[in-house]
């Protein structure tokens, strides 16, 4: 499941981030990547744990643990605290997949990765190429948002990022490890809440609803891993 979900950040916010990022110390994306996804990695990143990615970090998982749409998309148990990116003059990431099991900055608990996310903080026209790339059984899928946009989609998918030919690409990307490790199952739980909604909107609550709403439930409570 790969899932658009727009205005995840205000332009405010926005707006603050990047000018905060303006003036940040970038280090070698390769300090937090394996022997395989060093050899294709090519950008700047902030250091992990330092002052300024956590208070950006914070804001930005807040900003999605309040989103319904992520919600009921990632189903989060845990959040790893948010890296920030930036690719220029020509710097890109190779095809990958991300690791399966991450730790965070001073060794806190190990999150299984099952959703990753992008949250981009540059706008489509402020850079050219760039584009997050992921693959799946139906080809590739080039994904570049307005800016505090998100796109949510499996660990387990290979992707890249293109080359930035021009300009800057300032993105925020981070790690959920799911109640329903399951991409299909999440997948199809999402939908059946969707449609509930839909069918809340359209005609409130009746007998139906309120039989689906136990349905995605009881499925949910099956699955679920807490």
């Amino acid at each position: 499941m790969m899932l658009h979900i727009p205005g995840v950040l205000t332009p405010e916010q926005v707006g603050r981030m990047r000018a905060a990022l303006a003036g940040a110390d970038w280090v070698d994306g390769r300090a937090s990547v394996g022997t395989q996804g060093a050899q294709v990695k090519r950008n700047r990143q902030l250091a992990e744990g330092s002052p300024l990615a956590v208070e950006l970090g914070s804001i930005i998982a807040r900003a999605l643990t309040a989103n319904p749409l992520f919600f009921a998309a990632a189903l989060p148990l845990r959040i790893l605290p948010p890296y920030f990116n930036s690719y220029a003059g020509g710097e890109n990431y190779g095809l990958h997949i991300d690791g399966a099991i991450r730790t965070p900055a001073g060794n806190g608990p190990t999150l299984r990765a099952d959703v990753s996310t992008t949250v981009f903080l540059s706008e489509p026209d402020e850079y050219e190429g760039g584009e997050l790339v992921v693959m799946d059984a139906y080809g590739a899928h080039e994904v570049k948002l307005p800016a505090g946009d998100a796109i949510v989609y499996p660990s387990s998918s290979v992707h890249r990022v293109n080359p930035v030919t021009a300009g800057e690409r300032v993105a925020s990307f981070l790690w959920t490890q799911s109640m329903v490790r399951d991409d299909w199952k999440r997948t199809m739980l999402l939908d059946l809440d969707q449609n509930i909604q839909k069918l809340r909107g359209e005609h409130g609550d009746n007998e139906a609803t309120v039989g689906l709403t136990g349905h995605y439930h009881n499925l949910l409570r099956m699955w679920a891993e807490t």
